[in-house]
């Protein structure tokens, strides 16, 4: 352990207010009772407070005034650090690793009370969220590294889902191209990276999930001044957005619980013109009326009416019925299946 670290695990450790003689602070840390002289030395000579009292019931004490000092995390802080790190290790934070080392550092040097209070604020919250893989995480911190270093990495990316958010798409194999990372961003669900792509030769998002690989380049790049990798994924995944087709104006009907799902979605919540008690608003893209939009509202059936426009109606109709059909058609071959593994 370096000697900053020491000197800062003493302090944590006399922050509870009893005495510690100098074997006991060396057989907390593991480390030579010289060690522990030392490093008292220097945090005294820092301007730390620590009292030092002789005799049988002697040891090192820290004075009240200086123990409430904001170098150390209140109890709020403390339950906001632990859960914070809930929802961290949960999104496939990259430096998960290094996050579970400086909790386990917070919880080495709590009381057992402090210990036993954070183990319930932290068993009374789960988040369910899909797994991050060691190649994500691992594409994820070279991404983080590039992006605030400022590097070109060199990156293969699997073309099998489309870039810039398309939720379709066939498989074209991987592409090996140099990328300029402005940022990551963790969005429903998934990470995302968003940089100017050099193949191509322009801005372009793509989810972390299909990087199959990712390395430091030799060339550097400057992030323009003032860009959001938020702002641009999120126009970048609003169908229409960069290509600025005219807007179509959509009215729903029906029940409360269900347009306020709408409101929340990620595609309809950023085309709100009005909201009703009963009755919504949109204005979305042409083009997401024939693509997106009738598979994110057939889920809803009859909770939804459709006001207009009729082309939307129209397309429900034709999605509806190829569902249907392939459904349909599952269950025959299911059927002629079965009847084949009965015995006469």
């Amino acid at each position: 352990m370096a000697k900053a670290d020491n000197m800062l695990s003493i302090l944590w450790l006399l922050r509870s207010g009893r005495k510690m003689t100098a074997r006991q602070l060396a057989e907390s840390l593991e480390v030579h009772v010289r060690t522990i002289y030392r490093c008292i030395d220097s945090l005294c000579a820092s301007g730390v407070p620590i009292l030092a009292d002789s005799g049988p019931n002697g040891g090192y004490r820290i004075l009240d005034s200086f123990s409430e000092s904001p170098l150390f995390f209140d109890p709020d802080e403390q339950r906001a650090l632990v859960q914070a790190s809930v929802f961290a290790r949960e999104a496939g934070y990259p430096y998960s690793t290094d996050l579970v080392h400086a909790l386990d550092k917070l919880m080495r040097y709590a009381t057992d009370e402090q210990r036993s209070r954070l183990a319930r604020h932290t068993d009374g919250l789960e988040v369910v969220h899909s797994p991050t893989g060691p190649l994500e995480q691992e594409a994820l911190r070279v991404l983080e590294k590039a992006a605030a270093s400022g590097e070109t990495v060199i990156m293969d990316y699997d073309k099998g889902h489309v870039e810039s958010g398309s939720i379709t798409g066939s498989s074209t194999g991987s592409s090996r191209r140099e990328f300029d990372p402005y940022g990551i961003v963790h969005w429903k669900g998934a990470w995302y990276t968003v940089g100017f792509c050099r193949l191509r030769g322009e801005l372009r998002s793509f989810r972390a999930d299909r990087i199959r690989s990712v390395e430091s380049g030799s060339l550097r790049f400057e992030k323009p001044e003032g860009f959001s990798a938020k702002e641009y994924l999120l126009s970048s995944l609003m169908p229409g957005a960069l290509e600025k087709e005219p807007l179509v104006d959509v009215v729903l009907e029906g029940a409360p619980l269900a347009l306020g799902e709408l409101c929340r979605h990620w595609l309809f919540g950023h085309s709100v013109a009005e909201r009703l008690p009963e009755r919504l608003h949109l204005r979305l893209g042409g083009d997401s009326l024939q693509t997106f939009v009738p598979y994110f509202l057939l889920p809803y059936g009859r909770s939804l009416t459709i006001i207009e426009p009729a082309s939307l109606i129209e397309r429900m109709v034709q999605v509806s019925s190829e569902a249907a059909a392939h459904y349909t058609d599952m269950l025959k071959r299911h059927s002629i299946s079965t009847k084949g593994r009965l015995k006469p």
